[in-house]
This record gives structure tokens, sequence and C-alpha cells, in this order.
């Protein structure tokens, strides 16, 4: 990736700082960056382990990769979250990141997403008034 295309999407992410309220938002920005640099895997997938004896040399270079790829998700994703949070996931790897925000704000986005819904279902046109 070129310079000036990082610095575009790097600034996406700076615009849309992860805090307390906007977790949906913030993780569909960060799955649009790394879609683009074909990271996006290293939010789905625990990073791999060696087995026992060592593995052959593509499984090692294998986990080489995996986790330099993690290590530069793992960055950006502490770089676009406000200081209290990256305070709080500063020693984890990307897809346990991922995960522990899914666990802290999977509540609140499903609450909003049944507000939202209810008020949809609820909501009646009055006659004669525009739709919009």
């Amino acid at each position: 990736m070129s310079q000036s295309t990082q610095f575009k999407f790097s600034a996406i992410l700076d615009r849309e700082k992860l805090n307390n309220t906007n977790f949906l938002d913030w993780q569909r920005s960060l799955r649009i960056v790394l879609k683009y640099e074909e990271k996006e895997s290293v939010l789905d997938n625990p990073l791999p382990v060696l087995p026992a004896n060592g593995g052959t040399a593509a499984q090692r270079t294998s986990v080489t990769q995996a986790k330099k790829a993690s290590n530069e998700v793992t960055c950006l994703m502490l770089v676009s979250m406000v200081p209290e949070l990256q305070k709080q996931f500063e020693h984890m790897e990307a897809y346990d990141i991922i995960e522990e925000l899914k666990s802290m704000f999977g509540e609140h986005v499903r609450t909003e997403r049944f507000r939202v819904t209810r008020a949809i279902a609820t909501a009646r046109l009055e006659r004669g008034k525009p739709v919009g």
C-alpha cells in the first residue's frame, strides 16, 4: 500500500476514534480499512500456535506472518481508540481485543437495534403527510 493511501485510511480511523458510544461505526470503518489491506481475517481468527515439536518451516513462517499481521492490526486498533480504552487493551492481540469489545458493547448494540426496530414498527403515517 502506498504511503498516501495508508494516510487516507488512517485518517478514517482518526476521525472515528472508538469511545463508549460508537462501537458499530468504528468496527465498520476498521473492517473497511483491513479489507483494503487484506488483513480482515486477523479479527476473525485467533493467532495460530505452533505444534509442541516446533512444526515445519512452513508452519513457523505462517505463524510468524500471522503474528506480524496481528501486531499491525492491533496497533491500528489501539491508535484509533480513546486513551482509556487504549490502556485497557494495550497488552492484548487484535482478535482478543475485538472479542472483548463485542462482549462489552454487544448488549448496548442489541438494545439500540431493538429500540430502532420498535420505533420503525410502531411508526404510523398520517393521511396527507409526506412519507419523508
